[in-house]
């Protein structure tokens, strides 16, 4: 019997229906479901400083091939204006409250006062690895994203702040 399924319309990571359709807080929660599991297993095998280094790691490097793959979308180098404009993909079904102080094509400024991120890892029990899970994969995203991209940040929610400062500058050429 021949296959007639249609393949055109399956999806992918980069069709409408595609992972990157799900919303960012949805695949966090996803991650830290398999990840909980991977720090434990490592935990025992090697100790917990190990299997910290080894999520660590293993998000920093999701983040920045995240960064690229969007990157790629946008077919030119992206600046802080692209930046701000995909946002939205954080912020989706109120999972980050921003106050946006300043967004220009240099510098892209502002506070993240509501954190459902930080929230969902500490119900989940992970809470003490959080920033492993999102927060450091902000400036491992520009990586990716556009190297030209640096993220200054003094403050968490995560780790108990009241906001998070979100600073983001292009890189000035050297004269």
């Amino acid at each position: 019997m021949t296959d007639t399924t249609d393949t055109s319309t399956a999806p992918d990571s980069t069709s409408a229906t595609g992972v990157h359709d799900i919303p960012i807080l949805l695949r966090r929660r996803i991650e830290a479901m398999i990840l909980k599991h991977v720090l434990d297993v490592i935990t025992e095998r090697s100790g917990r400083k190990e299997a910290e280094a080894v999520i660590g790691e293993t998000c920093s490097r999701s983040a920045i091939e995240q960064g690229k793959q969007l990157a790629e979308q946008l077919g030119h180098a992206p600046d802080l204006t692209d930046f701000a404009a995909i946002q939205p993909n954080w912020t989706r079904e109120d999972a980050l409250r921003i106050d946006t102080l300043e967004a220009t094509e240099e510098k892209l400024d502002f506070n993240v006062t509501r954190c459902r991120y930080s929230e969902m890892y500490k119900e989940m029990g992970l809470g003490d690895i959080g920033h492993l899970l999102s927060c450091n994969r902000d400036g491992d995203f520009c990586i990716g994203y556009n190297p030209q991209i640096e993220l200054t940040r003094t403050q968490t929610i995560m780790k108990g702040a009241s906001h998070c400062d979100f600073r983001f500058r292009m890189k000035k050429e050297d004269s």
